[in-house]
């Protein structure tokens, strides 16, 4: 296969997980579907204020995914001197996949902010009653129920976290496979002009 085409079929599926990283970014910041949690000060995840599937996984793999699309084009960018950009590029989204990975996997191993019940001095609280827990309540879905506001925190924060961590994960493998392609298209060229 040659080294122009290999970057289509990494560039594509690029721009569909940078779409999902955002989406799934922008969702977080809504708990139980609800703008009033965005909206009030100290009721949204700390890891969801990073940005990771925003910043990480959306603007750092969109940039690097249209070059790398570039490079399968013809004329624009398929030459070597294109190839050897696109290993800069593609190293810029390893490190938002790494950032975005690293932000969903706090995310995760954290848990999320809500409202809780302090069984200590039976009080109502916001904070993140997992936080010490080392990801333990991921497999105890009894502990879900401390959470009482928002409704459903729990699920929602594991399901678009999680999908953001395999979002990053795939993001990182194809950003890599780029990497070694852009150095062969470098190398012995794009080919795109041989079909």
């Amino acid at each position: 296969m040659c080294t122009g085409a290999c970057s289509k079929i990494i560039a594509i599926p690029l721009f569909v997980l940078a779409a999902v990283s955002v989406i799934c970014n922008i969702m977080l910041f809504f708990p139980d579907f609800d703008t009033k949690y965005a909206a009030a000060e100290d009721q949204i995840t700390e890891e969801v204020k990073y940005m990771g599937g925003l910043i990480g996984g959306g603007i750092m793999i969109l940039i690097p995914a249209i070059h790398i699309h570039l490079t399968s084009a013809k004329k624009c960018c398929a030459n070597r001197c294109g190839m050897f950009l696109s290993i800069g590029f593609a190293a810029a989204g390893v490190a938002g996949s790494l950032y975005s990975l690293t932000v969903a996997a706090l995310g995760l191993v954290n848990g999320p902010l809500c409202q809780w019940l302090n069984e200590s001095d039976s009080t109502l609280q916001w904070g993140t009653p997992f936080a010490n827990s080392s990801g333990s309540y991921l497999t105890d879905k009894d502990m879900w129920k401390w959470c009482l506001i928002p409704e459903n925190v729990v699920e929602f924060n594991v399901g678009l976290f999680a999908t953001l961590l395999m979002s990053a994960c795939v993001s990182l493998v194809l950003c890599l496979i780029q990497m070694i392609n852009g150095l062969f298209g470098c190398l012995c060229g794009t080919c795109s002009g041989n079909k």
